[in-house]
């Protein structure tokens, strides 16, 4: 009997060291980094603010009749730690496009390959497609202190810009650990959840993510088209545009992303 303060001593000992180690166990599976997955972004564009500057145009009060303000289609994002694949996912069938370069095609995608550190991206313009073959985006992004939750996941802002004056702001998660996002956007301490362009009226946001691991073909889409880079990509461009005023440098943004 004398042994029993002792053994219950030692019981306590014993059940106090299990415990600690459970939740060290949870609290290092909870610091793991996802470096897998897929993510669902719905694509919002506002097609009326274009139109807003000159209101009281008759054709343009009539197209904001008849035109919806918003069109939204679904894109997905499948990673690894390697390699990204974007794509659309489903495109609304309700939708009604205004402005060219909204409608989405199914055939347009863009691979990051995240080792080799280059990019593809398959695009349709007009009636031709270009496979533009390049190093990845060499962004310049400040990061910030403001935060919001996307999809579950506590996300960091942070901007830069494209094609010299066109603003861009990010919102990344670094518990993915995957320097990634939609379209060819990367180049973050994590993947991007969230997308703005305010110049082009444009967002995308994560609306689910996926720890599921992606096979080879999904990462590895075939890309067809006319191969090019962007620099030659924009040179083309711009002889096709040079007769369209400042409608042109919107639609080379539009091609850019």
């Amino acid at each position: 009997m004398a042994n029993l303060p002792m053994q219950a001593s030692n019981m306590k000992k014993i059940i106090m060291i299990a415990f600690s180690s459970c939740m060290l166990t949870v609290a290092s599976a909870q610091t793991q980094f996802i470096t897998k997955g897929r993510v669902e972004y719905e694509k919002k564009v506002n097609q009326h603010k274009p139109l807003e500057d000159d209101a009281e145009n008759i054709w343009n009060k009539e197209r904001m009749k008849v035109i919806p303000k918003f069109v939204s289609d679904i894109y997905e994002l499948r990673f690894d730690e390697k390699r990204s694949a974007y794509k659309l996912k489903k495109e609304n069938p309700d939708n009604k496009y205004m402005m060219w370069g909204s409608k989405p095609t199914e055939t347009d995608g863009v691979i990051q390959d995240l080792e080799a550190k280059t990019t593809s991206t398959q695009r349709e313009v007009f009636e031709n497609t270009y496979v533009i073959k390049d190093s990845l985006r060499n962004l310049e992004w400040r990061i910030t202190d403001e935060t919001r939750e996307i999809a579950g996941f506590e996300c960091r802002k942070a901007v830069t810009k494209i094609c010299d004056s066109v603003y861009v702001v990010a919102f990344y998660t670094d518990q993915i650990a995957v320097s990634s996002g939609p379209e060819s956007f990367g180049g973050l301490p994590g993947l991007i959840l969230g997308l703005a362009v305010p110049r082009l009226y444009t967002t995308w946001f994560a609306t689910k993510v996926e720890l599921t691991e992606s096979t080879s073909a999904q990462l590895n889409p075939t890309q067809k088209g006319k191969k090019v880079s962007w620099e030659q990509l924009n040179s083309e461009l711009k002889k096709s545009f040079k007769d369209w005023g400042s409608e042109a440098a919107r639609r080379l943004w539009i091609i850019s992303l």
